[in-house]
């Protein structure tokens, strides 16, 4: 999960570096949805983070969390073809 997050954020990078050679509106709706992956990115991060720190009895509802959030980062991603 780890290696899996690394790789999406680079994605991510990569957006918004050829988001900032679009123009106007374009460029407006590209950074919306590098905001909207970094947010997703970032929940992510700290869903698995809780679950590394998380004692036996916690974890199930961390994981749970976890999987919603990597499941919406997964989904916007593919979504953008990324």
């Amino acid at each position: 999960m780890e290696a899996r997050l690394e790789a999406w954020d680079a994605k991510i990078e990569e957006f918004a570096a050829r988001a900032n050679g679009a123009r106007g509106q374009a460029r407006i709706d590209l950074h919306y949805h590098i905001d909207d992956l970094k947010v997703k990115h970032a929940v992510a991060r700290a869903r698995l983070d809780e679950l590394k720190s998380a004692r036996n009895g916690a974890r199930e509802g961390i994981k749970a969390g976890l999987e919603i959030a990597w499941n919406d980062l997964e989904t916007t991603l593919r979504g953008l073809g990324l």
